[in-house]
């Protein structure tokens, strides 16, 4: 049986509290999970947003900033474990939404070709197996992507329920702020869980204002014993984290 550690959006950008990945990195260096996932949207990518340009809050957004952010973020949280003794975790990152905004910016203006690029985020140099934007990923038969879509418009999924009833199987899932979980058995008997993991950040959202800020869940996620789709889900709050590590 194998340890999964899911991270969930951490949607970093600069001026935003950061000690949380640090905190992150030292749980994983103290229980060492086979593999680490995480789910996508690590960075914000604010400077290529299309949902406040022209608005006051956008002014000051710069493309070097957001990358800057991304290599910053990565350092805190992998620095802990990365030299560990005998410690060599599959690192897995599926492409979120918040990634693909650089694609779409050079898809929307080709100018852009060649000095936009997935490639300038260097995840990979961290250790990450990079997945692309919504392609989901079978480990130890448990299917992860940043999001599931409900139908052929791809629009995400709303339900921990309807990830069961869509996929079949257990599933997890990024992009959705708040954690739901479903539980389903397979006509073989088998137990499947489907999961929407919440974020992993310290910030407010302004975008969100009071009531949406209030619905989210904060933290990391550990499945034990991950074998043929059937996991025990434990949550770790960021409460904890900050008890534990800060």
């Amino acid at each position: 049986m194998s340890k999964h550690l899911v991270i969930p959006d951490v949607q970093f950008k600069q001026g935003v509290p950061f000690s949380h990945l640090t905190w992150a990195g030292k749980y994983i260096a103290q229980k060492r999970p086979d593999t680490i996932i995480c789910i996508g949207d690590f960075v914000d990518m604010e400077s290529l947003s299309q949902y406040d340009v022209g608005n006051k809050s956008f002014e000051g957004r710069r493309y070097k900033s957001d990358i800057d952010a991304a290599h910053k973020g990565m350092e805190l949280l992998t620095k802990p474990f990365k030299n560990l003794k005998g410690y060599h975790p599959r690192m897995v990152l599926t492409l979120g939404n918040h990634e693909d905004r650089i694609s779409r910016a050079v898809e929307a203006d080709p100018k852009m070709e060649g000095i936009l690029s997935l490639n300038d985020l260097q995840y990979t140099k961290y250790g990450w197996e990079v997945i692309p934007y919504l392609e989901p990923i079978v480990i130890d038969g448990v299917v992860y992507c940043h999001y599931f879509s409900s139908g052929i418009m791809g629009r995400p999924v709303t339900t921990a329920s309807a990830l069961l009833t869509k996929r079949h199987m257990s599933a997890v899932m990024g992009h959705v702020q708040g954690r739901q979980i479903a539980y389903g058995t397979r006509a073989d008997g088998k137990q499947i869980t489907a999961l929407f993991v919440g974020g992993f950040y310290q910030h407010k959202e302004n975008y969100l204002y009071f009531q949406g800020n209030s619905q989210q869940w904060h933290g990391l996620w550990m499945l034990h014993e991950v074998k043929d789709g059937s996991f025990d889900e434990m949550p770790v709050s960021l409460k904890y984290l900050k008890t534990k590590f800060g």
